[in-house]
């Protein structure tokens, strides 16, 4: 791992100040990795939480990236199963798992184990290597093993190269055919790199996680904003609504980040919105999986039944869980 790599893994591990540190009991979930779970109601009547990390203990069925231990995973635990059960407090019916590159690096083993072992209960965002030959085939591959989508991101070779090369023209165009969509973790700088991609790849799916995560500093600059919803208008990019815990004043009940929502859902509209609660770090300290959800279910007043039907559920639907 580079000396950049290793500050970007810092970041991302310490979205808060003071960092992650929180055991299973905190959630209020108890470890299930062997628990019967009660029976789920895979109807479209549930919601989709659009971005959930997990990992799991049993690392030597999972192995962990980088020679890393159970001692480094901060929470401890946070499997399929407790997952379930936090979000089918709320009517969360299915979700989306992101790749978790950490702690497993290019092995999307873990997550295409989960959504195996519950049929119609998760789509996948996996993560594939650009830089080794054939991406695109890794691709088309793992679609038939419920990966959906990729999750590229600047943090790993930084800025200036983090979409240059082959292998990364190879998924954008692949993507375009597959429906995959790339999933892009990114600063507001790195925006404008998008736009040239989105330009030069107009069919591709695109997905901005965490609004770029704009305002992970405190500040909510209006720049960003406005070259966050300039991306609008590209017809295949979406926003992910998400990731509270970490961005402006980064207080419940959020209503400091209602602004944003409001002009990016005025640039996208409703259709190109997805609500997504980031856990398990939406689950640290004073942050709730209920709190996350109840600004967009509950807590936004120019959001129709519609609106909320669409950020909620048939975005995610559209993105992630369309028949490969």
């Amino acid at each position: 791992m580079t000396s950049q790599t290793s500050n970007s893994v810092d970041r991302r591990r310490c979205l808060q100040a003071g960092g992650i540190a929180l055991a299973a009991s905190t959630m209020g979930t108890p470890l299930l990795e062997n628990a019967a779970l009660p029976a789920q109601d895979r109807t479209s009547s549930g919601w989709i939480d659009a971005h959930s990390h997990i990992w799991t203990r049993d690392v030597k069925k999972f192995p962990l990236a980088k020679g890393q231990t159970v001692a480094d995973l901060d929470p401890p635990s946070f499997t399929s199963e407790e997952l379930i059960q936090t979000a089918i407090a709320e009517n969360v019916q299915r979700v989306v798992l992101i790749q978790h590159h950490i702690y497993h690096g290019w092995d999307n083993t873990y997550l295409i184990h989960a959504a195996e072992r519950y049929p119609g209960k998760f789509k996948v965002v996996g993560m594939v290597d650009d830089t080794e030959p054939n991406p695109a085939e890794t691709m088309r591959r793992l679609q038939k093993r419920h990966v959906s989508a990729f999750r590229i991101t600047a943090w790993i070779r930084g800025s200036d190269k983090w979409l240059d090369g082959p292998g990364m023209d190879a998924m954008w165009k692949c993507g375009a055919d597959t429906n995959q969509a790339m999933c892009c973790l990114i600063d507001p700088r790195d925006l404008s790199a998008v736009d040239r991609m989105c330009q030069k790849h107009p069919d591709t799916p695109v997905v901005i996680d965490h609004f770029a995560r704009i305002g992970v500093d405190g500040q909510i600059r209006q720049a960003d904003v406005k070259q966050l919803c300039a991306l609008a208008r590209h017809q295949h990019v979406y926003v992910k609504v998400s990731a509270y815990y970490a961005l402006g004043k980064k207080q419940p009940p959020y209503l400091d980040l209602v602004p944003m929502i409001q002009q990016v859902y005025e640039a996208y509209g409703p259709q190109r919105l997805m609500w997504a609660s980031d856990s398990p770090y939406q689950l640290v300290d004073q942050h709730t999986y209920r709190a996350s959800i109840h600004l967009i279910r509950d807590g936004i007043d120019f959001l129709s039944s519609a609106d909320r039907d669409w950020l909620l559920r048939k975005t995610a639907e559209k993105v992630y869980f369309y028949k490969s």
